[in-house]
């Protein structure tokens, strides 16, 4: 199937999935969102695909959700049902990206944050180049990490440093990722792709079944709680966005200022 912002190279046994919005720092609009999730499905039936990379085409992974999206802008000024209705597709993408039968790999390049980062952490593995930044703006927002996302940061780094990186908000350098185990392998930025390739040949030549049984009883065992717990995350950032110091935090990104926060 032909995918909107979305570009798929079949080698072998290995698709490498690319997003493909260059000129918006691959930000995530509703159009991408789609595509991912149709992806996402479509997978769950290839039973020839054994290993799925996810990267960015040119110089970055992807920004995170696109502000500028008028289906995105609508969706924020709906009302609060709507709101909770459209709240569902972020965190469906994660968990339909998360549950992909395949083994993953992100090859973060460039920036990675908020929905970008969030995509990442979905995969099962994930190589840096060394020059790539992650992190998750949601917080100098006023908002809280939703998506699903927070249960995958803490698991990768821990409470203390998940804690850190998201309330802080800060974009976190490879180096200092790869010490907290975010990311698995770092490596120049002219050989990630290559390096994502030869990781994902040595999985993609593992038997199948047996590798994509592993992988779905590791997710659910590090997993179990995640639901029980993040279900309510679409209702707390409707809480969040409801505020002033929202209005504040999305008008100082535009104004390119630091934000001035009062807890309204």
């Amino acid at each position: 199937m032909a995918y909107k912002n979305l570009l798929l190279e079949k080698q072998g046994h290995i698709m490498i999935v690319t997003l493909n919005r260059p000129q918006k720092l691959n930000a995530l609009n509703m159009e991408l969102f789609d595509d991912l999730n149709q992806l996402a499905g479509e997978l769950n039936k290839d039973v020839e695909t054994r290993v799925v990379i996810f990267t960015g085409k040119g110089k970055n992974f992807s920004v995170g959700s696109d502000l500028t999206d008028p289906a995105i802008v609508e969706r924020v000024n709906a009302t609060l049902l709507k709101k909770l209705r459209h709240m569902k597709t972020g965190p469906e993408m994660i968990r339909n990206i998360f549950e992909i039968n395949q083994i993953t790999i992100a090859a973060v390049n460039g920036y990675a944050l908020g929905g970008g980062a969030c995509i990442a952490s979905a995969c099962d593995f994930r190589i840096g180049a060394e020059t790539c930044l992650i992190g998750y703006p949601e917080v100098s927002l006023a908002m809280n990490l939703s998506w699903v996302a927070l249960p995958l940061c803490v698991h990768l780094i821990g409470p203390v440093r998940a804690k850190q990186m998201v309330i802080l908000a800060t974009r976190e350098k490879a180096e200092t990722l790869l010490k907290w185990g975010f990311l698995d392998e770092v490596v120049p930025a002219e050989q990630l792709l290559d390096r994502a390739m030869e990781m994902a040949e040595l999985y993609a030549a593992q038997p199948p079944l047996a590798a994509q049984m592993v992988k779905r009883s590791v997710n659910a065992i590090s997993s179990a709680l995640d639901q029980a717990i993040m279900h309510m995350d679409s209702d707390q950032y409707l809480y969040a966005v409801s505020g002033e110091d929202f209005q504040e935090g999305i008008q100082a990104f535009f104004e390119k200022r630091k934000a001035v926060f009062k807890g309204n």
